[in-house]
């Protein structure tokens, strides 16, 4: 007989008892649907507290990595029935508690990230029960492909879970776990195909050239001082030439001033590169000594060597002048010395031109200069031919000592010898 037939003649037979089975039905069915609604919302409300202010790469990777985690949860229980003979509630209490036990761990390696901003030891214990949880769901697998699906499943969940303890942990610590040292960047920076700074094209192309000049004139000039052949210095004039016609054409060198000064710190700095030898910088685990005062008797007189006794001579030279403790060079940008050096050079030109030697306290006063960088300018210009043949002709026919103080000395130019001294008399 169809069940249709069954039910119409039970309800024929017995018409108290299909009402009373249709009223708890009903019953039964409205009391599920609040039920149902109670949980829908319940669930609805505790999704939206958990997702509001998370990104949206977060939501997705917990939802992969619950979908993984039922894969391999599936793969569990056949494992647990088909090879240990689970069955019934047994099976059914049992088959995931590898499962529970990667959930647990992975609650407690995100606890330990936001108190010690480190997975520790819960990190380790999650790959290894993810492990154990494939090999196990492979076991029991009918084919290759099925064996290796069930080997993938909870990887991804743990590469996932991962993947999001990472994030976790760049947004609280704010840096990665850990600085590789090849990288695309830095094997394109290596090779020269990248730019390390964030310097334009237009830029890196300019200090290239402005480089390749300040080299080619250091290379000259090195070969003039060691008596280079003809040949050679021919040679390397040709290439400073043609480094500067670049240079000119492709930097607009003859109307930058900043790349001018760019130009002369460069040359400024390889020409002096000896200089580094004489160097005394500080050191800097040396206790903090307590600055001398250097005390000077009052009736004190020097003597120069040269003349006679009971001759006086004025106080020491100004770039010679013995300090007690010296403060350390200020650190000056390599434009701003560009600019001191041309601006004390026009000064110190002009005043050899009236025959005068400027002292350094002048040229700091005029240029603006601090007064140990004046200093080491006029220690240098002084040695040149003009100043030097003014310095010496003050010293042969009034016996003045260079300290930068005496007065204009009139000195013909016929005087001077080829070497810029004045003739022994």
């Amino acid at each position: 007989m169809p069940p249709i037939d069954q039910i119409t003649t039970f309800t024929s037979d017995h018409p108290v008892g299909t009402v009373i089975i249709c009223v708890l039905a009903l019953a039964l069915l409205t009391l599920i649907f609040f039920v149902l609604r109670a949980a829908y919302r319940s669930v609805s409300r505790l999704v939206r507290r958990y997702a509001a202010g998370r990104p949206a790469e977060d939501i997705l990777t917990i939802v992969a990595a619950s979908i993984a985690t039922g894969v391999s949860a599936q793969g569990m229980w056949r494992f647990s029935g088909d090879v240990l003979k689970f069955d019934g509630p047994l099976r059914l209490l049992l088959f995931a508690f590898i499962e529970v036990a990667v959930i647990t761990s992975a609650v407690r390696a995100r606890r330990n990230m936001r108190e010690n901003y480190s997975a520790g030891i819960d990190g380790i214990a999650v790959w290894a029960l993810t492990c154990l949880s494939a090999v196990l769901s492979s076991m029991d697998a009918d084919s290759l492909a099925e064996a290796i699906f069930r080997l993938a499943a909870p990887l991804v969940a743990a590469w996932l879970w991962e993947r999001g303890m990472a994030i976790e942990r760049h947004r609280i610590t704010g840096r990665a776990r850990i600085n590789w040292r090849l990288t695309p960047e830095r094997v394109l920076v290596r090779v020269g195909l990248a730019e390390a700074s964030d310097r334009t094209a237009s830029e890196v192309d300019a200090h290239r050239r402005l480089t390749r000049v300040a080299l080619a004139a250091k290379r000259a000039r090195a070969l003039r001082e060691a008596g280079a052949s003809d040949r050679k210095m021919r040679a390397a004039l040709l290439k400073l030439d043609k480094a500067m016609d670049r240079a000119v054409e492709y930097t607009g060198l003859a109307v930058d001033e900043n790349r001018q000064e760019a130009l002369l710190s460069q040359i400024g700095a390889l020409y002096n590169t000896a200089a580094l030898i004489d160097l005394n910088p500080p050191v800097p685990w040396a206790p903090e000594a307590e600055e001398a005062v250097a005390v000077v008797e009052p009736h004190a007189v020097l003597v120069h060597p040269a003349l006679p006794a009971g001759a006086a001579a004025p106080a020491v030279d100004d770039e010679d002048e013995i300090r007690a403790a010296d403060a350390p060079p200020p650190v000056v940008d390599p434009a701003q010395r560009g600019a001191w050096i041309r601006a004390a050079r026009d000064y110190w030109d002009q005043q050899i031109e009236q025959k005068w030697v400027p002292r350094a306290a002048d040229i700091a006063e005029e240029v603006g200069v601090p007064v140990d960088t004046a200093r080491e300018f006029r220690a240098l210009w002084k040695l040149e031919p003009k100043a030097h043949a003014l310095i010496e002709a003050a010293y042969h026919e009034h016996g003045i000592v260079d300290t930068g103080t005496f007065p204009a000395i009139s000195v013909p130019e016929p005087a001077l010898s080829a070497n810029g001294s004045s003739p022994a008399r």
